[in-house]
């Protein structure tokens, strides 16, 4: 039954308005760095870090760097640290061999952080296109994404990924059955608690332009992705998608972008209840921070309204490339 609220004067919404202290006594959603999930792009080379063009704030760290940003991220409260390669174009290959390198970027990259700040999780990003020649996230042939032998491939990267000790494994691929395959590698090979977060409703998005820049992916990258990602018009594939990795063996799933799909996360959440996150992508990313540069907008203003509303929508966290800037603000707060 819907709730109804007393006639004006006797209900005056306003009185639970009037100070701080009652806005914060009735505010129905909570931000923290714990909801926070920092990704980081990682580059080859010693105590660099290089800016990313198109997203301003936004650094490739080399490995060192890295387990530095890791201690950042455990000092603010952020649990998390993803991690995404800028790989050398001279390793991209039609095989997508450098992605299940034991001394590729990532993996070095996560065991500098567990050796460094091992309270600090950190997740993995399954999927071929920074290792492709083609740029695509599965192996192609004659110009189409293979679905069943990039799962090979993917197998492979998250046996190596797990055993580099990463504590969250992120399938961003969109290759059916690949949650299954993954799942059943771990218990096998003695990985029972490695965790999968799906990438589950990841849409065929145009707001990944500035990621693709900072991967190095987009040069690369041959035709579109809209044949195994989502299509934008779609909502209950998103749910059908959700439950059978659900039911594979994912222990989280997420939906990306986020801001664009925010009726998607609460769908997603109202119907499983299971771990629910979002990606505030990079598109997303850059526009809050293009226009808060030119003074169009209130940059911090918008990036925690922006956060707020995937708690709002339902979300468990949100990856963010605002994390350490929003996790400053909520210290002190």
């Amino acid at each position: 039954m819907r709730p109804t609220a007393a006639p004006y004067p006797l209900a005056r919404f306003r009185r639970l308005r009037r100070t701080p202290a009652l806005r914060a006594l009735v505010q129905e959603t909570t931000l923290s760095a714990g909801d926070l999930i920092w990704p980081i792009f990682v580059r080859d080379g010693a105590d660099l870090a290089e800016p990313v063009p198109s997203m301003p704030g936004v650094e490739r760290r080399s490995v060192d760097r890295c387990a530095a940003a890791a201690r950042e991220a455990a000092d603010l409260g952020i649990p998390v640290i993803a991690l995404f390669p800028y790989t050398d174009p001279a390793l991209k290959t039609p095989d997508c061999a450098e992605a299940w390198n034991p001394d590729n970027l990532v993996n070095r990259a996560t065991r500098a952080i567990k050796d460094a700040v091992p309270e600090v999780a950190v997740m993995l990003d399954v999927a071929l296109d920074p290792y492709n020649a083609d740029g695509h996230d599965g192996l192609v042939r004659e110009g189409v994404v293979l679905n069943d032998e990039t799962l090979d491939a993917l197998e492979r990267q998250t046996l190596a990924q797990a055993a580099a000790g990463a504590d969250i494994l992120g399938p961003s691929d969109m290759m059916d059955g690949r949650i299954r395959r993954m799942r059943d590698s771990l218990e096998r090979e003695g990985h029972k608690d490695t965790a999968i977060m799906a990438y589950s409703a990841k849409y065929a998005s145009a707001f990944y332009g500035p990621f693709r820049d900072a991967v190095g992916a987009s040069g690369a990258l041959k035709g579109d992705k809209k044949t195994y990602q989502m299509n934008p018009a779609n909502t209950d594939e998103a749910l059908r998608l959700v439950e059978r990795d659900l039911a594979e063996g994912a222990d989280m799933v997420m939906v990306k972008p986020g801001m664009p799909y925010l009726d998607i996360c609460r769908r997603v959440k109202d119907a499983f209840g299971a771990p629910t996150f979002a990606y505030q992508v990079s598109g997303e990313y850059a526009m809050i921070q293009a226009a808060a540069q030119n003074g169009w907008l209130d940059g911090e203003g918008a990036m925690m309204e922006s956060l707020g509303a995937f708690k709002r929508a339902g979300c468990d966290g949100i990856l963010t490339y605002f994390a350490p800037q929003a996790a400053r603000l909520l210290a002190e707060a």
